[in-house]
């Protein structure tokens, strides 16, 4: 089977004034598979961090200049490629900010595309057929570049490919609405010309893909009535084959694309049985619509669809278990996954492995087992005796399986589920855990969505506990010649199915486990709970360290504040050397923001909003959500980060590393958060006064105790720069002067 998994945007486009034009002319790997290089169809060249969804890097050529071929990445130099109005070759690094200062270089002649491959080096492929190596030809830009084509000969595809030390440098050509595949081999320096077979409706092909596999090189193409097509050329073939020889083809896929045709499309080989297509309607969907599917070519199946909203270009890159597919007004990142390719997986009948074969087996008996008790040197099955059915029968049922445990959850009891998912879990011999876990979440937030009646919070929490799961971007994890696995499936209503059926404990797992948790859930779950009521939290059991940290908190308040005989007065500015000690102040209670040694909030309460506290967050997309909270829930949440701010300040819990705690540096980026988020309204509230006083004391004090910090860093640098003095004796005093 194949999987389509939840995709995110990686970046916008600009919208193009012709419907054929695309916005993207090409995408590269930089150095690995999580840095994308993207070039727009005008001027810019954008390098995107994937996983983060943001930008690295971006250089322009100036107005009136445009970008004619993609840029690539130089994997031995770690340097960028890029040609602008054909003839001018740029090379620039990194940190170069200004792409027309960078090297620049004019060739004599049109170039069409600069090929770069792990393992090769760069090479240019001109607009007539010839090919050169970038190096060589930086050397000596203006050498004169022969031509290859015939007249009206046009290129319309390239790739290229390393192979057994072997670089290959392939592109299609078209003349007269004849096809032709060019092969050329670098060092020894062979070219090698094919004719591909004409459709009987004279139509061109959308798209080509490449890859290599068995030694042999692949090249798969689409024609618009939904003919996939492939051509194999062997690498260590005959080469100095003079003349067009004709290259067979062979039919791997049919789409069903209807009555009409396939207009903008494009079809790239994943494997060696899975086939990515773009651009067609799905055989089950009202025309009208386009979707990215994933098709097997082994057996004429569809394994996986996703519609892509908005008009399609007919363009999709794919790089290392990421499919990148630009529609609309946006370009997607899509990852995937294909298993082994066999009838059982086509069919949706796959068997994992390690699971017991039916009972229905052939029995085949033999006689030693049955005189002798011998077992059976191969896969035969023993023959049932009276022993045997009777030992079987005292023994406990047989462990379901994945699929059988998706099939009970659709209809049984919660009870029998959540032993059935424990049970499926613990086991040691559980395949593909990832995978698993996360259809079995899918499946139960579906059902509880559902039937309202129907909830599991044991089996949910068992298997967040696996660590499997996250809320929306699936994680790639690096498996060495392997490549690239998921670590973490993604269940995006698990946290807000919690949060409707008052499940604290499932919530905290997930504030703790979950590593890309949204900012508006993440005010979600502040907000519910600072309005539940701290009677309604007490009675449920959260996790034992983070309770443990709060106790020992509050109990510390408890002890006294005084340590060696002395407790500092609350607030006191001892960075100023003007500052007089203020008499401590007594406790008012008509006004809550003085009572500094009572905590706001229940125990437990404080233990859900300390898990808050640590979730990673974007500062600017989470302010506008802070804006949902009324004045009083930002009173009571500022109260509370006051309390436990004074409890770290004031040194008297001596914190425990192995407990799960919020740093002070995440107490004072949350008050912040909350002071621009409500600013206004705090000033205007009559309640909030004292309390934004006493914020600005502690806060006043964490800037000067940056200062002299800051300050203390400058005297051990220069102590570090100072050279000791070599005719020091047994005992001297020196005098070392900082200011």
């Amino acid at each position: 089977m194949a999987t389509l998994f939840e995709g995110f945007t990686l970046c916008g486009l600009v919208q193009t004034s012709s419907a054929s034009d695309s916005a993207i002319q090409g995408i590269e790997l930089d150095g690995d598979s999580d840095h994308a290089v993207v070039t727009d169809s005008t001027r810019a060249v954008t390098l995107y961090k994937v996983s983060d969804q943001k930008p690295l890097g971006s250089w322009t050529v100036k107005q009136g200049q445009l970008l004619t071929c993609p840029a690539v990445f130089n994997f031995q130099t770690k340097e960028y490629v890029v040609v602008s109005d054909n003839k001018v070759i740029r090379v620039w690094k990194e940190e170069d900010l200004n792409l027309d200062k960078a090297f620049k270089a004019t060739v004599s002649a049109d170039v069409w595309r600069v090929h770069s491959a792990p393992g090769g080096e760069l090479v240019v492929l001109f607009q007539r057929g010839a090919v050169r190596l970038l190096d060589s030809l930086l050397s000596a830009p203006q050498q004169p570049i022969e031509g290859i084509l015939s007249e009206k000969e046009v290129i319309r595809w390239s790739t290229n490919i390393v192979a057994e030390k072997q670089h290959f440098v392939l592109f299609t050509t078209e003349q007269r609405g004849e096809h032709f595949l060019y092969v050329q081999r670098l060092n020894p320096n062979t070219l090698q010309k094919y004719r591909l077979e004409r459709e009987d409706s004279g139509a061109s092909p959308l798209s080509f893909s490449a890859s290599l596999r068995d030694k042999h090189i692949n090249l798969l193409y689409l024609y618009p009535n939904g003919c996939v097509y492939q051509s194999v050329v062997a690498v260590r073939g005959p080469v100095g084959l003079e003349g067009v020889q004709a290259l067979p083809r062979s039919l791997r896929l049919r789409l069903p694309v209807g009555e009409g045709e396939l207009g903008a499309a494009s079809a790239v080989a994943l494997d060696e049985a899975h086939v990515a297509v773009v651009g067609m309607p799905h055989p089950s969907a009202r025309t009208g619509k386009d979707f990215l599917c994933i098709w097997n070519t082994n057996f004429q199946t569809l394994q996986a669809g996703k519609e892509m909203v908005g008009r399609i270009r007919g363009q999709v890159w794919c790089y290392l278990g990421k499919l990148f597919v630009p529609h609309g007004k946006a370009l997607s990142v899509i990852p995937y996954e294909c298993q082994k390719s066999s009838l059982a997986s086509a069919l949706g009948k796959l068997r994992h492995p390690g699971i017991a074969v039916s009972k229905s087996s052939v029995a085949i008996p033999s006689w030693n087992t049955l005189l002798h008790g011998d077992q059976p040197q191969g896969p035969t099955k023993i023959v049932d005796t009276r022993k045997s059915k009777l030992r079987r029968k005292s023994q406990s049922a047989p462990a379901l399986t994945v699929d059988q445990v998706l099939e009970l959850i659709k209809t049984g009891p919660v009870e029998e589920v959540r032993r059935e998912v424990e049970a499926l879990v613990s086991r040691g011999d559980a395949q593909d855990l990832q995978l698993s876990v996360g259809r079995l979440a899918c499946q139960l937030v579906a059902r509880s969505q559902v039937e309202t009646a129907f909830y599991a919070p044991g089996a949910l929490a068992r298997l967040v506990q696996t660590q499997c799961l996250c809320h929306r971007v699936p994680f790639l994890r690096w498996a060495g010649p392997l490549g690239f696995f998921f670590s973490k499936i993604m269940c995006p209503d698990l946290l807000l199915l919690a949060l409707e059926h008052k499940d604290y404990f499932l919530c905290q797992l997930c504030l703790q486990l979950f590593p890309d948790i949204p900012e508006v859930v993440t005010c979600a779950c502040l907000k519910t709970f600072i309005g539940v009521p701290d009677g309604d939290v007490e009675m449920v059991s959260l996790e034992p360290d983070s309770v443990s940290f709060m106790e020992g908190l509050v109990a510390a308040g408890a002890r006294g504040g005084q340590q060696n005989g002395f407790s500092p007065p609350l607030f006191e500015d001892s960075c100023d050397p003007h500052h007089q000690p203020k008499p401590p102040q007594h406790q008012d209670k008509k006004n809550p923001t003085l009572q500094l040694e009572v905590c706001p909030v229940g125990l437990h309460k404080a233990v859900l909003l300390n898990e808050v506290l640590q979730t990673p967050y974007s500062d600017n997309l989470l302010v506008p959500h802070l804006k949902d909270l009324n004045a009083p829930q930002v009173i009571l949440f500022l109260q509370y980060l006051q309390f436990i701010y004074l409890k770290y300040s004031q040194d008297v819990y001596t914190q425990t590393p192995v407990l799960r705690s919020p740093t002070m540096t995440q107490i004072i980026d949350w008050v912040c958060l909350l002071l621009d988020a409500h600013f206004t309204v705090l000033v205007m509230a009559p309640d909030a006064k004292g309390l934004l006083s006493n914020l600005q004391s502690f806060v006043k004090s964490q800037v000067k105790l940056f200062s002299e910090l800051g300050k203390i860093e400058g005297s051990l640098q220069e102590l570090h720069k100072m050279k000791p003095s070599k005719d020091i004796s047994q005992y001297s005093i020196e005098v070392i002067e900082l200011f």
